[in-house]
Formats: structure tokens, C-alpha cells, sequence
């Protein structure tokens, strides 16, 4: 037996050349998703935010789903992905910091839950497709993490995720500084979820934004602001006769309605 060597392994992209030259199997298509989320880190705090638009394919499923997931009272995480893999997978984390501090009597630190996360994600590989942005605030400051689907984490002062994420980032790397206080950080991180809503077609609707203070106290705002609501609705008034009626014919329906049941019962004798 051959010991084993350490590092990765990439026998299978042989493997998958070899099935499409030679047996003509068909690769599993690319799943496309579209979000704009993002976090900065201010003065005093962290502010999330998110676009509210949910898709299937070329479809806007939902204009007004809540993509800020509740972790803890002071750690929040905004999700990018498939939305079953993204709520599915904050509250499993969120449980699992709640058993925690029943048993430890302490506030939850985000790093913790950064952990927590990317150790479930690696087990799966990139199978799970939750792309988040997590922040909160501990006993060690303010934090603030990118965690992609296969389980590696960044920790930046600002990030941005999901589709719409290169619009957001312009946005940040043109208008971030240090120490900003709240609202600078809320107007940052409104006009970055603005860029990403106005220049992807994955993102739309509102934007969403969650704001935890150096107290640990989080305020989340839904519907903060609509940067591509309708600014009129055309009425139509349809005048009766419009359309006209060919024939009529009334029925008249029976008033009452018997229904007639024959039971019959068998006598059973035993010896």
C-alpha cells in the first residue's frame, strides 16, 4: 500500500475531460445566482446591507425577501447563494450559538461563529452555495468576515459578495476611510447596495441595512430606501359595455339537492 501524500488531489478533472471527449456526457450546467450584499466596519460599530430581490433564473421570485439572517443579539450575517442553503445554514449556526451560551453564560464572539461556519461549509465542498458576509460586535471590537462556499474567510475593514459585488466594491474602494461615524457608514453601504441594484440584474428592490453599535445592540432596518420603485402607476378605466356579450343563457339550479343511500347489513352467526 502506497502512503498517502499530503496536498489536493485532481484526478478528477482527467476524469470529467475524459467523460465529455469520449463518452459525450454533458457537464452539469452552472448555477447562476444574483445578490448584492456588503458590510464596513465604522467608529463605533458594523453596518450590514443587502438588496431584497430573489430570483430563479430570469424570474424575480421574490422583491422583498430578508437576506440580513439573525445570529445572535450582536452578530448578524447577510447571505448570497441558493436561499435554502443560506437560511437554512444561519439558523443551523444561530442554534448552535444559542446551546452555547446556555451553557457558557457568555455573549457569543463573532469569531466564534465564523468558525462555526466555515468548518460546516468546508465539510460540504462548495455544495452548500451560502456566500455571506458576517459582522458583529464582541468584547474584541467590531468584526467583520467574507465566508465563501468552501469555506475560506477574509477579515477587511469593508466586503462585499454576490453578484452585484463588483459595483458595491467600486463604491467602497472610491469612498472608504477610517473611523467613519454611523451615518457615514449607513450612506456607504446604501449607495453601495444602490450600485450593485442599478448595475446587475440579479439585484433589486430595496435595501436593507443592520446596524450593531459598540454595545452590541443591533437595529435592523428593512426598507431603508426603494432606489428603483415605481414613481407612477398608469390607471385604466374600462367603461361598462366595453366588451360585448354575444348571447345569455339562465339557468335555473335545483333549490334542493336529495341524495338517496341504500345500506345493507349482513347477520353474523357463529357456531
Amino acid at each position: 500500500m502506497s502512503s498517502t501524500i499530503g496536498g489536493f488531489e485532481f484526478d478528477n478533472v482527467a476524469r470529467n475531460i475524459y467523460l465529455q471527449s469520449n463518452l459525450n456526457v454533458t457537464p452539469p450546467k452552472v448555477l447562476k445566482t444574483g445578490t448584492t450584499i456588503c458590510g464596513v466596519v465604522y467608529k463605533d460599530g458594523v453596518v450590514l446591507g443587502a438588496d431584497t430581490r430573489a430570483t430563479e433564473g430570469p424570474i424575480v421570485a421574490d422583491k422583498n425577501c430578508e437576506k440580513i439572517h439573525y445570529i445572535a443579539p450582536n452578530i448578524y450575517c447577510c447571505g448570497a447563494g441558493t436561499a435554502a442553503d443560506t437560511e437554512n445554514s444561519t439558523a443551523l449556526i444561530s442554534s448552535k450559538l444559542q446551546l452555547h451560551r446556555y451553557a457558557t453564560g457568555k455573549q457569543s464572539r463573532v469569531d466564534t461563529s465564523m468558525t462555526m461556519f466555515k468548518r460546516m461549509l468546508w465539510k460540504y465542498q462548495g455544495h452548500v452555495s451560502a456566500a455571506l458576509v458576517l459582522g458583529g460586535v464582541d468584547v474584541n471590537g467590531p468584526s467583520l468576515y467574507t465566508i465563501y462556499p468552501h469555506g475560506s474567510t477574509d477579515k477587511l475593514p469593508f466586503v462585499t459578495m454576490g453578484s452585484g459585488s463588483l459595483a458595491a466594491m467600486s463604491v467602497f474602494e472610491a469612498e472608504y476611510k477610517d473611523d467613519m461615524s454611523e451615518e457615514e457608514a449607513k450612506a456607504i453601504v446604501h449607495k453601495a447596495i444602490s450600485a450593485g441594484i442599478y448595475n446587475d440584474l440579479g439585484s433589486g428592490s430595496n435595501v436593507d441595512l443592520c446596524v450593531i453599535n459598540k454595545e452590541g445592540v443591533a437595529n435592523y432596518i428593512r426598507g431603508y430606501d426603494v432606489p428603483s420603485g415605481r414613481k407612477y402607476r398608469r390607471e385604466y378605466v374600462i367603461p361598462r359595455g366595453t366588451t360585448a356579450i354575444l348571447n345569455q343563457k339562465v339557468l335555473e339550479l335545483k333549490s334542493k339537492l336529495v341524495v338517496e343511500e341504500t345500506i345493507s347489513t349482513a347477520m353474523q352467526t357463529s357456531e
